[in-house]
């Protein structure tokens, strides 16, 4: 039997990475968070895993506080979880001979070509968080061999049993659509979404088909839209006709950290999974009580 330790294990991706290991015989999940490991410091990960010794080792924990990592404190802390961190579990894989897989981001590329980006395209982050998420990039591959770095964007799924976890764009949308009649949305920044479910099953489909290491960029497919044109569809599948959406300028919300304005990942490698609007019908029929709530 395989044993799976998925890092990060309470967040958005993590609970999907737990659930399709363990309805697998064939695996012995693990599943760690906060609680049970400190992925900053080096000591605690090496005994940590070392004691384990899993056969692969998933880490889906991240800091995802774009804005605050703009802030020394904040950059701090994402360099450390970011940057650091998969560093130390790239090294204490290595020990126990585990193939590691780790999360990155859209974000660490600058977002000028409108074309978008594959897995071979240079990352130059033009935010904090991005130079955060590339380091950790880098530091995978400087200590381990055996790795799958996967690239993601625009995450969404179901919410998260963790309190501090960031929420999905969908939810935040749907939580607004309860108090808000009108709601303004950025039309900028075009890219596509990824559906934490499909993400988590195309994770294990990597292993299982023992494909080449290195790095795959793993989104749902369709045409790439802004945060406005996403809301829109959102509604429009949700048959929400009470709500007042208005597209507007990234001027109109200052936020500390650039975004890139194109952010397309680009996959060459893996078969493609559905689009991201059937999987929000998905994630709709998930939230289902909770839009009969906000449809009231």
């Amino acid at each position: 039997m395989k044993k799976i330790l998925v890092i990060g294990a309470k967040g958005l991706l993590g609970p999907e990475l737990v659930k399709v290991f363990k309805e697998d015989e064939r695996y012995d999940v693990t599943g760690w968070d906060v609680e049970d490991i400190d992925i900053g410091d080096e000591k605690n990960v090496m005994e940590k895993i070392t004691y384990v010794r899993p056969h692969v080792i998933i880490n889906a924990a991240a800091y995802n506080a774009v804005d605050k990592a703009e802030e020394p404190e904040g950059f701090e802390l994402a360099k450390k979880i970011n940057g650091l961190a998969p560093g130390y579990i790239a090294r204490a894989a290595t020990q126990v001979n585990a193939i590691i897989i780790h999360f990155s981001t859209d974000y660490v590329f600058d977002g000028n070509n409108p074309n978008g980006y594959d897995e071979r395209s240079m990352p130059n982050p033009i935010s904090k968080y991005g130079e955060s998420k590339y380091l950790g990039e880098m530091e995978l591959k400087k200590n381990a061999q055996r790795y799958y770095l996967i690239r993601l964007q625009k995450m969404f799924g179901k919410p998260s049993g963790n309190p501090l976890a960031k929420k999905s764009f969908f939810e935040i949308m749907l939580n607004l659509a309860r108090t808000q009649e009108v709601i303004k949305v950025v039309d900028d920044e075009l890219s596509n979404f990824t559906y934490a479910p499909d993400l988590a099953g195309r994770t294990k489909f990597l292993i299982e088909n023992e494909l080449p290491f290195g790095i795959y960029h793993i989104t749902n497919e369709g045409t790439p839209v802004t945060w406005y044109g996403a809301a829109k569809i959102l509604f429009e599948l949700a048959d929400m006709k009470g709500v007042n959406l208005i597209p507007v300028s990234a001027e109109e919300f200052p936020r500390a950290a650039k975004r890139p304005k194109f952010s397309i990942l680009i996959n060459t490698k893996l078969p493609p999974l559905r689009s991201w609007p059937q999987a929000l019908k998905e994630f709709l029929e998930h939230q289902h009580s909770l839009l009969n709530e906000v449809s009231k």
